[in-house]
């Protein structure tokens, strides 16, 4: 299978599962784990027959394809070498796409061309109540149907490695962790050069996270904590630390899609302080003006069927939009954290402010394209908000293209970067494995290609 110059979509990523387990049926099954919301199948492949399991999900947030193309990846690899399988004893388990319902609303932009300007007038992610991943009434009370199918999976398979494939539009790559798995962080950097992805040395969703070494950070155990905090920080519980009782480690492995090289610099600024304060004031002012352009847009959308899919990834934006303005401002003090008490921002160089800048600007971007998709799907702009959308995202894209340099990472080397990234963390979770009891192994009940192509 030649590597895909383009990102998958989610009927594609069916259809190359399904003949590669034509092809390969003695090693390779795909099988259907669970329906989403909208009925679109939920396909795990398993390539292996090993006591020990891995999981790998993809699609997790609908704007984040990459994963797709890394599981594919990641098949032909276990495929083509035995001693990741059955030398290792491993049965290797590729969730397709967790969230292809969401998927399929970026179809707009997915095949390309891969210009900013596109992707965000395409763009589309859910509200955060609507993203698989997050538990944040627990795994007892986990509403989605595409959630309750990746946690009765956790707790079938019981792997000692569980990798989440995630998705950077603008920065650089960096790994996530649920415990340490000591020597990811230089082999991380190994594959980072070898396939020229920068690595991010300060995202700021790990702005108070430790860290394990260089693009390397320990997720906190999940805590109390509001909307914006969980949005920013995941405060909440996930399905990243549900099968921890069986001695799972997760790895959540970002790639990013537009790279900036200034994400890797840990050169001292001149002024930090007046780099936030510019940064905080930027926001402010973008999250005023979009809340203008949604109160003139909001009346025409009462008959609109799709608007409130649109709207509360909208609304979640611009409510945590002011509030991490003031977390990042100095002149507002300390941000609060999940305890109330005060966290000073942590040491600021080249690199976390420039991460900090990205985010900002990615914040009003992502609520622009939504506005200008509201607008779209509306069929008609009495208020002349499109227009003035329209200007607004071309001006952002070029700040991202002009002032931060950000160049496009072709989708085949986003994925090798990604596959390689994941078996260097199954590597090293192999070898440090405990030994918890192997989980049952997967029936196989293979699916063949019409059974995909026809649901």
């Amino acid at each position: 299978m030649p590597p895909l110059l383009r990102y998958p979509s989610v009927d594609e990523l069916g259809l190359r599962a399904a003949a590669l387990a034509e092809r390969r049926p003695k090693d390779v099954r795909l099988r259907r784990v669970g329906t989403s919301r909208a009925g679109t199948p939920l396909w795990l492949l398993s390539v292996g027959h090993g006591s020990r399991h891995t999981l790998v999900v993809a699609g997790p947030h609908a704007n984040e394809p990459v994963g797709g193309a890394t599981v594919l990846r990641l098949a032909e690899r276990v495929l083509a070498d035995p001693r990741l399988r059955d030398g290792a004893d491993v049965t290797w388990n590729l969730l397709l796409c967790l969230d292809p319902d969401g998927s399929r609303r970026n179809e707009g932009w997915l095949s390309g061309p891969y210009v900013l300007g596109r992707y965000f007038r395409h763009f589309f992610r859910p509200g955060f109540a609507e993203q698989p991943e997050w538990l944040p009434d627990g795994a007892g009370r986990a509403a989605l149907p595409e959630t309750r199918a990746l946690l009765a999976l956790q707790d079938e398979l019981r792997p000692f490695l569980q990798c989440s494939l995630h998705g950077v539009d603008v920065g650089g790559g960096f790994v996530e962790l649920t415990r340490d798995l000591p020597g990811l962080a230089p082999r991380l950097a190994h594959v980072a050069a070898r396939t020229g992805v920068p690595l991010e040395l300060g995202p700021y969703d790990t702005l108070y996270w430790p860290g394990l070494g260089p693009a390397v950070y320990r997720i906190p155990s999940p805590r109390p904590g509001g909307l914006a905090a969980a949005m920013t920080e995941a405060a909440v519980e996930s399905t990243w630390f549900h099968p921890h009782p069986y001695g799972t480690v997760t790895a959540v492995v970002e790639a990013p899609m537009w790279g900036v090289a200034a994400v890797e610099d840990s050169s001292r600024p001149a002024d930090p302080e007046g780099v936030l304060r510019a940064v905080s004031r930027t926001l402010r002012h973008d999250t005023a003006l979009l809340e203008g352009l949604l109160a003139r847009i909001r009346p025409g959308l009462a008959a609109v069927p799709d608007a409130g899919v649109l709207l509360a990834p909208v609304d979640d934006y611009l409510l945590v939009g002011p509030g991490l303005a003031d977390s990042w401002d100095p002149d507002t003090g300390p941000a609060p954290g999940a305890d109330g008490t005060a966290r000073p921002m942590p040491p600021l160089d080249t690199a976390r402010l420039t991460a900090l800048r990205i985010s900002g600007r990615r914040l009003a971007l992502r609520t622009a394209g939504l506005l200008r998709r509201l607008v779209t799907t509306a069929g008609n702009d009495p208020s002349g908000a499109g227009a003035e959308l329209d200007r607004l995202i071309d001006a952002w894209c070029a700040d991202y293209h002009d002032g931060h340099g950000a160049r496009w990472i072709p989708v085949a080397r986003q994925a090798d970067y990604q596959a390689r990234v994941v078996l260097a963390a199954f590597d090293l979770a192999r070898r440090g494995e405990p030994g918890p009891p192997p989980g049952p192994r997967p029936v196989d009940a293979p699916a063949t290609r019409s059974e995909v192509s026809s649901d």
